[in-house]
C-alpha cells in the first residue's frame, strides 16, 4: 500500500492506495499529524511520496520516514514519466505535475486538457506522445470574488450559489453572474480552441470547484477531484519500477 501525502498552505490530503486505487482519504489541518499517524497506524503502507507547496513539516516527514521503507519527494529533478517542455521547471507547480501524470495515466495514447479548478484555475496541455506541452493560469472563484470586493470600494463579498442567473439584476446577481459566467466561457474557449487543433481531445475537471462547474460547462468533460492523488501515486509507483 501507498500513502499520498499533498500538503497546501493550510490543509493535508492523505490518501493510502491499494493496486491503484483508494481506499482511503482525510481531508486534514496542516499540523495533524495525530491523524497521520493513525492512518499509518491502520493501514500500514509500505512506500509514500509527499508534495508540498507550503514550508516543509519537519516533524511529519520525520514521522513518515519513520513508518515508511521508502518515502519520495516531489521536486523538479524527480523522475515522471512523461515529459516536460516548460522553460521553468523549478518554478512548475507540483499540483500541476501531478495532475498532468494522472491524466495521462488513466487516459494513455490521448491529447489530454487538465483544468484545475481552485484558488487558481490552471490548464495543462499533454499530447498523446506523453509530452506536457504546458499551462495557463487565472484566478479561481474565491479569488475573483475576493478581488472584487478588496479592490474596489462598493462591491460586497459573496459567495458561489447554486442558481447563476445569465443577466444580474441586483448588485450581487451581476457579481455571481459576471465570475461565474466569465469562468465558464473561459473553459469553453479554450476547450473549443484546442479541439480546433487536436480533435477529440479529453478533457479533465479537477480541483475544489470542479463538481460546481461540472453541470455548467456547454462540452463533455469527465470531472474527477482526485486526479492530483492519482498522479502522486503514479508517480511513486513509475520510481519503484526504475529502482
Amino acid at each position: 500500500m501507498n500513502l499520498i501525502v499533498e500538503q497546501g498552505n493550510t490543509k493535508l490530503k492523505v490518501a493510502v492506495f491499494d493496486y491503484g486505487k483508494i481506499i482511503s482519504y482525510a481531508f486534514l489541518d496542516k499540523d495533524d499529524r495525530s491523524s497521520v499517524e493513525d492512518i499509518l497506524k491502520e493501514y500500514h503502507p509500505t512506500a509514500g511520496i509527499i508534495s508540498s507547496v507550503a514550508d516543509t513539516d519537519e516533524l511529519l516527514v520525520y514521522a513518515l520516514k519513520e513508518r515508511l521503507r521508502r518515502l519520495l519527494w516531489l521536486n523538479e529533478h524527480t523522475p515522471i514519466p512523461i515529459r516536460l517542455e516548460y522553460e521553468t521547471k523549478d518554478t512548475l507547480g507540483k499540483d500541476r505535475i501531478a495532475a498532468a501524470v494522472g491524466a495521462h495515466h488513466l487516459q494513455p495514447g490521448r491529447d489530454l486538457l487538465v483544468i484545475d479548478a481552485g484558488t487558481a484555475v490552471t490548464y495543462e496541455l499533454i499530447e498523446s506522445s506523453g509530452v506536457y506541452k504546458g499551462g495557463n493560469i487565472s484566478p479561481g472563484l474565491t479569488t475573483r470574488f475576493r478581488a472584487l470586493n478588496r479592490f474596489t470600494k462598493q462591491l460586497p463579498l459573496i459567495e458561489e450559489k447554486e442558481e447563476v442567473p445569465f443577466i444580474g439584476t441586483s448588485t450581487e446577481s451581476a457579481i455571481l453572474a459576471g465570475v461565474v459566467n466569465g469562468m465558464v466561457y473561459e473553459m469553453d474557449g479554450y476547450i473549443d480552441t484546442l479541439k480546433v487543433k487536436y480533435g477529440d481531445i479529453f478533457v479533465f475537471l479537477t480541483g475544489g470547484h470542479s463538481f460546481y462547474f461540472e453541470r455548467r460547462l456547454k462540452n463533455h468533460i469527465f470531472a474527477d477531484a482526485n486526479l492530483v492523488l492519482v498522479g502522486l501515486n503514479r508517480i511513486l509507483e513509475y520510481n519503484a519500477e526504475k529502482n
